[in-house]
């Protein structure tokens, strides 16, 4: 499992990222997200919320992730929620909005991992 968050890691945090890119991209042409960039960011998304889940059942066993590590996983959750909540705005400039989310969520990945790299057992 921890093998999983490792790697896991890493995809959650290049999807995020060339997701975002691409929706900052989409922005400065000014062009609408296509149904594609709406489930490459959803499943960029349920990556970082996969990561989270699958931290916290290693953390429920015998893991020791460290606070810095907790507290950019709960970081990424509220995101996610406040996201969900302010989604209607969000939709007004969807693409640069997504872009800047999906950002955002790949530098606090990153910044988990920076803090206790992918080894959660410690």
């Amino acid at each position: 499992m921890t093998e999983i968050h490792g790697i896991g890691a890493w995809i959650a945090i290049g999807l995020t990222g060339a997701t975002g890119i691409w929706g900052l991209v989409l922005a400065a042409i000014k062009r609408q997200p296509g149904r594609f960039f709406r489930s490459a960011s959803l499943v960029a998304i349920a990556l970082m919320l996969a990561q989270g889940a699958v931290g916290l059942v290693l953390f429920s066993g015998e893991g020791e992730p460290g606070s810095g590590h907790l507290f950019y996983g709960m970081v990424i959750a509220a995101t996610v929620a406040f996201a969900y909540i302010y989604r209607a705005e969000i939709e007004k400039r969807a693409a640069l909005a997504w872009g800047l989310l999906l950002l955002f969520l790949m530098g606090a990945g990153f910044r988990a991992v920076a803090n206790i790299g992918t080894d959660f057992g410690g």
